[in-house]
């Protein structure tokens, strides 16, 4: 099912819409077609960084809505359909308090039911998603697949460079202030000026973001410059023990570049964590491929349904 199809669009999936922060994000609701008047387990997915719902996510929610879950995808605010102004800006905390509002309005669907709520972070989601259930205990099952830790992934290749970004943040706000339009940063290069000399995750990017096989008009792969004085005061695992006695499970391939942020975050979180490697499977193969994606969703439904389910 394509959730761009709109005859598919109204009979699998509903429009929906909530508040996070004075902002209105917009979502879609997937119920299992077998859904009972028994309220059923509930799975909030969050999308990759500068993505949309229709990306990652919708590839995740409908294997899982296959399975009996009730799945919300959005965008997050500042991204997609949702509103933010400057669109585009990547503010760590509001990302992590839009998951905690996905959740709170699954608590207001008479078909959810509110004691069994699971979150899965994709990629960036992936760091937001854990930050935000470290004090969310209505959060019961964490997930997340390809996790990024997003300032770590900007900030080790070059710690001076984007100390500058931080730096130059500030005269960003002040040019905003004033009335100057949000300085945009493009994350990706157009697909003509890859080479061999492109980093090998760049080009995953590229191949993913920039052709038919994930692009999307509204993932414009451009971030708000003046985001970095926000992601460098943001730690996505410094305190991930809290999720703890709740279940955590990672995942990411043996190949992937940020399978590091995975490793460090189950290092950190204790016995109830566990990483699960998908041996050959780099980082955006998560995304999208079907050798990977499926015994990915294969052991994400083991999860919930070990966790929600028999809850």
């Amino acid at each position: 099912m394509s959730v761009d199809d709109p005859a598919e669009l109204e009979e699998q999936v509903e429009s929906v819409q909530f508040p996070s922060k004075g902002l209105t994000l917009a979502g879609h609701l997937y119920t299992p077609d077998n859904s009972s008047s028994t309220p059923s387990p509930a799975i909030v997915i969050g999308h990759q960084t500068t993505a949309v719902k229709e990306q990652g996510p919708a590839e995740y929610a409908q294997r899982l809505v296959e399975q009996g879950y009730i799945v919300l995808t959005f965008d997050a605010a500042y991204q997609g359909e949702s509103e933010g102004e400057p669109h585009g800006l990547e503010d760590p905390f509001q990302r992590a308090e839009d998951f905690r509002n996905a959740v709170s309005y699954l608590t207001t669907r008479e078909e959810a039911d509110s004691e069994r709520i699971g979150v899965l972070g994709i990629c960036g989601s992936g760091g937001y998603v854990p930050f935000a259930a470290q004090t969310d205990h209505r959060m019961k099952a964490v997930a997340t697949v390809s996790a990024v830790d997003l300032a770590r992934y900007f900030r080790e290749p070059d710690p001076e460079a984007f100390q500058e970004m931080v730096k130059q943040a500030g005269a960003l706000r002040s040019e905003e202030a004033v009335g100057f339009p949000a300085k945009l940063v493009s994350a990706l290069p157009e697909p003509e000026e890859v080479d061999d000399s492109t980093p090998q995750t760049v080009r995953e990017f590229v191949d993913y973001y920039k052709t038919p096989r994930g692009q999307h008009p509204r993932s414009t792969n451009k971030w708000v410059a003046r985001s970095a004085d926000l992601l460098d005061q943001f730690d996505a695992f410094a305190d991930i023990d809290k999720i703890a006695p709740r279940p955590l499970l990672m995942i990411a391939g043996t190949e992937a570049s940020t399978l590091p942020h995975s490793e460090d975050a189950i290092d950190q979180a204790g016995e109830n964590a566990e990483l699960v490697m998908l041996e050959g499977a780099t980082y955006v193969d998560l995304y999208d491929k079907d050798e990977y994606v499926s015994p990915a969703v294969e052991k994400l439904t083991e999860f919930f349904d070990q966790h929600l389910t028999n809850a």
